[in-house]
Formats: structure tokens, sequence, C-alpha cells
């Protein structure tokens, strides 16, 4: 790859202000430009090798040739050289020389054809030659393509070939290589023909790093051209045999419109503030993210996980306290609470309904035998078979109404998978059949039963709340206001706990009878407890170490996820216009904005500013539509001439609570779908932060930089 202009007598270079363009890599306008260069020696050099390493500078083209914009100065498709300077230019307008010159005349001449011999000479010495760094770096190049396309397609270089200690062997990022030499890459053919061999596995790692560390470095420029962020986390998983905690950032971009980002996993092995205090340093010394312009933190915790999240939400708090804590926008609120409890019974209804959602989406046949199963449970209730039926065609496990979903079909659930696992019609393979069982063993549990009821009776107090937090706009501003009630409800519940569990206890075991479920206290504790485990009564026990544990877990990470700041984030949802119409209130909601007094352009003349905004849009045009959601309102063109609102709006915006429109959760489904079908031995953190940035706008040349910079000396590109 050549850093100067190929045109001969021509010193432009990457130095220099003027562009540098790859001849193309089409042949025929390959061959123009050789033509119009007048470069003989180019004449048989193939397109794709005078794209690889020759290029023609700024110079030699017409401005209508070429196009400047934000993104650089590129050439159209169908350029053309045509500007350079001939030896023999015509001199029109000289005066005739004298047919008679004097000697020092002819020595003149002859001195200035010598000269001009030298200039010729040193024109060819200045033609471009491909150097060993070169040719490396488009090897590299070449590499980096193939990686980047596997990345994309969430293919694993590895394949199912054996790894072996000089290459990948028949890997599937080998395998790509061989396709791209024998298809004409002459570097990589040059390569293979004189060290005959491949990409090694020590490069491969070094490749996929370089490709990790690019990638982060063009999130975080986008991050910081955007300013305030959110930091969002979703459980952790096992990669490699290791907990790591994937991270996602959400903003705000320069069109306003709402965004996320998957930026990778943390290693999550340790504990307390050591862990927390190395995932902190992680996320800015090595990712560089400036945290503080982190407004806000979403965490979506798992029972075994809840202590080592908890620890690091308070470290993030403390060293950054405008980062107010949140709830994950993507996971329903009761899910949430129910997810990050880490009692036994609760993780059992927890997981349960995991292999329950897995098991019927397996196939449409499965689907059918629920619904036929209820049916026979609902035989005079038609009406609220066909309501249950079309709920269950949904992710109902996920749904706000999870756990009264399940109660209603609990028994038509049993009654289904039990069918399955019988197999008298030879219908399912074993896999399935093994999967029923294990879904049978749990329901069948009455430790499943109680804490089922005791979810469905708890998280009905919080089910409306939850919908509406997480809903419209105009829910959610509703919510705000509504939050006192909700936690009066619970702690009414909290105050008089025996009377609630009596109630949960009856109902559970009229549930229980009725699936021929013995009511007994779960082994694990009998196992753990034998000496206390004959005075222990089951309805005793369930008070203790579930009903109680429950409602004071909901009340407390109630109290905490909806703190007052977040309640006035919510509130500046007042900004919104169809709430201000909906409101018909002649004076902004003053009190909530003003905690965004620091960092809007100008707190003095925020009251006024609001003011205007009221009057616009309280006293619109009839006919006028009124813009009902946030995404809309940024979107709007006159929302420039409120500064100080548009940037609240923004931070807003970043609020992890509020949902996102579909177009802007791409991030967090392109992890679900590499998490779910990406084979566990396939996995890797850093091809994964590929697969989900798909978007970034790859610079293979910069890529290769570094790389180079990263791994200097070719002892080091192992």
């Amino acid at each position: 790859m050549q850093s100067r202009c190929a045109a001969p007598s021509c010193t432009s270079s990457k130095s220099d202000n003027q562009p540098l363009f790859r001849f193309p890599h089409d042949a025929e306008r390959s061959k123009k430009w050789v033509e119009k260069c007048q470069r003989k020696d180019l004449a048989d050099r193939s397109a794709d090798h005078l794209y690889r390493y020759y290029r023609l500078c700024g110079k030699h083209f017409e401005t209508s040739s070429i196009d400047s914009d934000a993104q650089g100065t590129v050439l159209k498709d169908d350029a053309i050289p045509t500007i350079f300077d001939t030896p023999s230019q015509s001199q029109n307008g000289q005066v005739k020389r004298n047919k008679e010159t004097t000697k020092t005349e002819e020595t003149e001449s002859r001195g200035r054809k010598k000269m001009k011999k030298s200039q010729t000479d040193a024109a060819k010495e200045d033609v471009p030659t491909v150097t060993e760094e070169d040719e490396h770096k488009e090897y590299l190049k070449s590499l980096f393509e193939v990686l980047v396309l596997l990345g994309e397609q969430s293919i694993p270089p590895t394949g199912p070939g054996d790894v072996k200690e000089d290459g990948l062997g028949s890997s599937n990022f080998q395998a790509l290589l061989e396709y791209r030499m024998n298809c004409g890459d002459e570097v990589l053919k040059k390569r293979y023909d004189e060290n005959k061999e491949g990409c090694s596995s020590a490069q491969l790692s070094q490749l996929i790093e370089v490709c990790e560390k690019y990638i982060r470095s063009k999130l975080v420029e986008e991050v910081k051209q955007n300013g305030s962020f959110s930091l969002l986390t979703d459980d952790v998983v096992k990669i490699s045999g290791e907990w790591s905690l994937p991270v996602f950032v959400r903003f705000v971009d320069q069109s306003n419109c709402l965004r996320e980002r998957f930026f990778g996993f943390l290693d999550f092995e340790g504990d307390g503030d050591a862990l927390a205090e190395k995932l902190l340093s992680e996320m800015t010394d090595k990712w560089g993210l400036d945290m503080e312009q982190c407004r806000g933190q979403a965490h979506s915790y798992s029972g075994i996980h809840f202590s080592k999240l908890k620890a690091f939400s308070a470290k993030l708090i403390e060293k950054y306290p405008l980062a107010v804590v949140a709830l994950r926008s993507n996971r329903t609120l009761n899910m949430s609470l129910a997810s990050s409890m880490a009692l036994s019974g609760v993780q059992l209804v927890m997981s349960t309904f995991k292999k329950i959602d897995s098991f019927f989406s397996q196939s449409q046949l499965l689907q059918l035998e629920l619904e036929h199963a209820i049916s026979i449970f609902y035989p005079d209730k038609e009406e609220k078979a066909n309501e249950l039926k079309e709920t269950c065609r949904s992710s109902w496990t996920r749904q706000h109404d999870a756990f009264e979903v399940a109660v209603d079909i609990v028994e038509a659930l049993l009654l289904c998978v039990d069918s399955v696992h019988d197999n008298e019609d030879m219908r399912w393979n074993d896999q399935v059949a093994h999967s029923a069982l294990e879904i049978s063993k749990a329901l069948t549990d009455f430790e499943f039963i109680m804490a089922l009821v005791v979810l469905k009776n708890t998280m009905t107090l919080t089910r409306a709340f939850g919908k509406n937090v997480q809903g419209k706009e105009q829910d959610a501003h509703f919510a705000a206001s509504s939050l006192k009630a909700v936690l009066h409800s619970l702690k009414e519940v909290s105050d008089n706990i025996d009377v609630y569990h009596e109630f949960w206890n009856d109902e559970a075991i009229n549930l229980a009878s009725a699936m021929e479920i013995p009511v007994k206290i779960p082994r694990s504790f009998l196992r753990k407890y034998q000496s206390e485990s004959g005075t222990i009564q089951p309805d005793s026990y369930y008070k203790n170490h579930l009903s109680v544990p429950v409602v004071n877990h909901i009340i407390k990470e109630i109290d905490e996820l909806f703190g007052e700041d977040h309640l006035k984030t919510l509130r500046c949802l007042s900004l919104i216009p169809a709430i201000i119409e909906q409101h018909k209130s002649s004076e902004p909601e003053e009190e909530s904005i003003q905690m965004f007094k620091n960092v809007i352009p100008n707190a003095a003349t925020l009251s006024a500013e609001l003011h205007c905004w009221w009057v616009k849009w309280s006293k619109k045009v009839r006919g006028e539509t009124s813009p009902s959601s946030l995404h809309e309102t940024l979107q709007l063109a006159d929302v420039k001439f409120f500064p100080n609102v548009l940037v609240v709006l923004r931070l807003i915006g970043i609020l992890p609570t509020l949902a996102l429109e579909d177009s802007c959760d791409v991030a967090f489904k392109c992890f679900g779908v590499y998490m779910e079908n990406t084979p566990d031995q396939f996995k890797s953190k850093s091809l994964a932060v590929l697969n989900m940035n798909y978007d970034v706008g790859y610079d293979l040349d910069s890529m290769v930089e570094v790389y180079v910079n990263t791994y200097p000396t070719r002892e080091e590109q192992v």
C-alpha cells in the first residue's frame, strides 16, 4: 500500500493535504487510469494488484469528480484522472529563436537536455515500489477482512476442525483464507507459497483482540460525541468457563434518537468491594468510558449474583452520585423483582419458567398439546379457555402477569407435560420427553406451588405500577405519582403477614391437593437442619422462609429502584406535548425539571423557556397533532429553539426504565440471538462485540495500524 502518488514527477504523499485515491477495482477503469497517468510499467499489472498498492492524488482529477462530506473526501464511481504534466506541452506565443545561436546558448541547451534526462531518470527512480512492509500490511488487511466477515455472520473462526499448533487446520477462518487465495488474492498466496503455513491460532487470537479493541474505541468515541449515558448490565453468563457480566450503554445520538450499544463482557470473578473496584477500573481505564457522564445504572439481578451486583451498584453510585439506580426496560418489573430473590422456592419457579418457555418454543405441536389440556380443565368456560390459549401463544413467562397465568394453567400444564413424557403414541423424541419429565418434577414439588402462589398474590400489588412505568410516556408519568399507593399496600401486607400468609397457604394447599401433590418442607432444608425437622410445620416454615422474605424484599427493592431522583425524572415527562394537552395545565412542573439546572445550557432562562413551551402546546392550532412520545418530541423541528428543554428531553431519554422504540433495541436482541444460537464451545467475548456492532463502520487500514502498533515486531506477531 503506497503512501505517495503514482503519477510520474508528482510528489504528493499522505503527509500533504492532497487526498490519495486507490486505483479502481474495475479492470476497464483501472486500464484507463494507467493510460492517463502514462505509466507503461503498470500496464501488465492486474486491477487487484493496482487497487492494493497504487494511489493517485486529488490534483489529477477535475473538481466535479470529487465529493466531500462529513465522512471525508471520495471519488465518484465514474471518475477518471485527466490532469497531468506532459513533457511536450505546446508553447504557443513563444518568440521564434534566431537561426544563429551562440556557443553559450548551445552549451546551455545541452545542459538543459542533460538536466531533463537526469530528471526523467529520477522520475523513474521515484516510481513506487512494493515494500515488504506494504505487503505485510496488505496481508494483515486480508486477515481482518475475513475475520470481520465471520464476526458479522456469527460464524466461529475455529469451526469443527481440530486446531493445530502451526495453524487452524480445517477451521472456518482458514477455509475462507484458502478461498480468497483461489480467487486471486496475490498477497495471501505469496505468503502461503513462501512460508507454507496459514494464520496461526496465536495470531488469530491477536487479530480478534485488536478487532475488539478497535470496535470499542469507535463505540467510546460515539458515546463521547453524544454526552451523557446510562450503564446497563444483563444477567451474568458463563463463557469459556468464566462468569462474565454483559455491559450495554444507552444514550441519545446526534439525530436525537435513543440508542443502546453492547460494549462487551467484564470478568465477574471475585467478591465485594474488590470486584466492584475491578469492574469500574476496567470500564474507565481499559475501555475509556467517562463515568462522570453516567446518569443512570440498571442491572438484571439473578439470585446467586444478587449481592455482588448490589455491591457494584453501590460502589458506582458512591463514586458517581449522578448515576441513579433504575429499572431495566427490557425486563418487566415483576420478573426483575422475582429474579433478584435468592430464595430457593422463588428460584425454582424462575428456572422452571425458563424451561417451560424453551420447551414450548420447540414445536407448534407442543403448543397445541397445551391448548388441548387447557380445554380439558375449562370445559364450561370457553371464553376463559380461549383467553388463556391466546396468552400462552406469546412469551407469557416474561409478562407482568406471568405468575397469575401460571396459577391458572398449572394443572393443564402438568397434564400436558405428563402426556408428552408418557409418549404412548411415540410422537416425541427422547430429548422432548426428557425435558417434559424435568418440568413435571418441578411442577409437582410443593415448594414450587407455594412459591408460585406467594408470588402471584404479592406481585398483583406491583403489576399495574410496573405495566405503567414501562409503558407509554403518559402512563410512566402517571406511575410516578402512584408509587406511594403501591408501597402503602405492600407495607399493609407486611404489617399483617400472619393473616395474609394464612390465605396464601390455604390457596397453595388446595391447588396441591387438586394436583395430588403432598404438602411438605423442602428436602434441602430437612437435610441441613435434621435436628429441627421434626418440630417445624410446613405452614410455619413457608411463612418464615418464603412469605415474609418475599414481601420485605419487594418493598426494599421498590424503594431503591424508584428513589426521588428517578421519580423526578419520570415527572419530567410532563414536557411531552400530549401530556401537557392531556393535563390542561397552565403552569409547567418546574420543580422536577430543576434537578437538571447544573447541566442545561442556561439555567437563568429556564422558567421563561418552560412558559413559552407550555403556551406553544397548550394553545396549539386546531387540527394539529401533539407528539405523544419522547421520540416524537425529540424529532420536532422547533425543539432546537428551546435549548434547555432539548437537553432535559435528551437526559430523560437515557433513563433505563423507559421502554425503547423497537428500532432502538437492536443491541439487546442481537445479544439474545448470539447467546441462544452460538454453541458454548464457540462463544467468544471478543467476537460477540464484533457480532453485535456490525454497523460500527470498519476501517481495515485503521485496524492494521492498531495491530502493527500493538505488535510492532514480527516476533510478537506470532
